[in-house]
């Protein structure tokens, strides 16, 4: 087994990723109110810690939050395609920022399949 896509990227990849997509939450109309105001640095860090395990880097979430359990995690928000769409948008922009040299071609693929797939899965109402 050849090296993860964690080992290809590296942590900066993974934080920087992280960091455009809560620069954009923010302010955003749809997505921001679903976050504490005071706790966005929690919230990157949660995000980062889990697409970086995923991706075969430290367990860092496991050791901080336990399981994933994404979608119970995710139960009390009110998550529709308007939401999971919007996610997705401002996590493509985020990926923006990345060059062919920093993000090459077939691991944007592989990301950015893990992101739709998550996304949708999070949806829990019509």
């Amino acid at each position: 087994m050849g090296p993860s896509l964690y080992d290809e990227l590296g942590e900066d990849f993974f934080r920087r990723l992280v960091h455009g997509f809560y620069e954009q939450v923010k302010t955003d109309d749809l997505l921001g109110p679903m976050y504490p105001a005071d706790d966005w640095e929690g919230a990157e860090n949660r995000l980062r810690w889990f697409l970086v395990q995923y991706w075969g880097g430290p367990h860092t979430f496991q050791a901080e939050r336990g399981r994933p359990m994404l979608r119970k995690r995710h139960f009390p928000f009110s998550i529709g395609m308007p939401e999971a769409e919007r996610w997705l948008e401002l996590m493509e922009r985020s990926f923006a920022q990345f060059g062919e040299e920093e993000l090459p071609v077939d691991a944007r693929a592989q990301l950015w399949n893990h992101m739709q797939r998550v996304a949708y899965m999070m949806i829990n109402r019509q």
